[in-house]
C-alpha cells in the first residue's frame, strides 16, 4: 500500500474509514458489529488505541483516532488482519446467516480479484486517513461522523443510534481529545 495512504505520523490523530469489500452490508447483523466493537475494546484497552469519535456504518466504520505509541498504520494493519477472520468465522458458524453462501463467495472474488495471498479478502486495503492537524478539522470530521447515521436515513437523530459516539448508550467508552 502507497505510504501516502498510511497512518504513518507517530501519535498523531487521524480520521480513518474501514470499508468492507463491495461496499457489502456486513454491520446489518447484530453479531458482527458485536464482534467488531468487542476487538475495538481490546485494542483501546491492550495496545493504546484512543478513539475519539467513531460510527458503525453497515458497510464501514469510520473513527477519528491515534495510538498512544507507535503507528497507527500497524495497529490498524493487525485489526483488519484480525476482525477479517473473526468475522468469517462467525458467517460461516452462523445457522442463521441468510446470506452465507453468497458473502463467502463475495469475499472469495474480491480475494482473487486483488490477487490476496489469502483465500478471502474481507477489508479495502487502504483506511483513507487523514490527519486531524488542526480544531477545525477535528470540528468538521467529528460532525460528520456523528451526522452519518441520519444523512443515510439509519435513523432520524444519531443520538439514538447505538454503534455511534453520539450515542449516550455507546458500548465503547470515547477518549478526551
Amino acid at each position: 500500500m502507497s505510504e501516502l495512504r498510511k497512518a504513518n505520523v507517530p501519535q498523531s490523530t487521524y480520521f480513518i474509514t474501514l470499508t468492507v469489500v463491495g461496499w457489502i452490508d456486513i454491520f446489518t447483523r447484530k453479531v458482527y458489529v458485536d464482534d467488531l466493537i468487542k476487538n475495538l475494546k481490546f485494542c483501546q484497552e491492550n495496545k493504546g488505541l484512543e478513539i475519539f469519535e467513531y460510527v458503525v456504518m453497515p458497510s464501514h466504520i469510520h473513527m477519528i483516532c491515534r495510538r498512544k505509541e507507535g503507528l497507527l498504520s500497524d495497529l490498524l494493519k493487525e485489526f483488519k488482519s484480525f476482525t477479517a477472520k473473526e468475522i468469517l468465522r462467525l458467517i460461516q458458524e452462523n445457522p442463521q446467516e441468510s446470506r452465507q453462501e453468497w458473502l463467502m463467495y463475495m469475499f472469495q472474488f474480491f480475494s482473487k480479484r486483488f490477487a490476496q495471498n489469502a483465500q478471502y479478502m474481507f477489508w479495502q486495503k487502504t483506511s483513507y486517513p487523514i490527519e486531524i492537524y488542526n480544531p477545525e478539522i477535528m470540528k468538521q470530521k467529528s460532525r460528520y461522523i456523528r451526522m452519518n447515521p441520519e444523512v443515510a436515513g439509519i435513523v432520524t437523530d444519531s443520538a439514538y443510534y447505538t454503534y455511534c459516539s453520539a450515542c449516550a448508550n455507546s458500548p465503547l467508552v470515547m477518549d478526551v481529545y
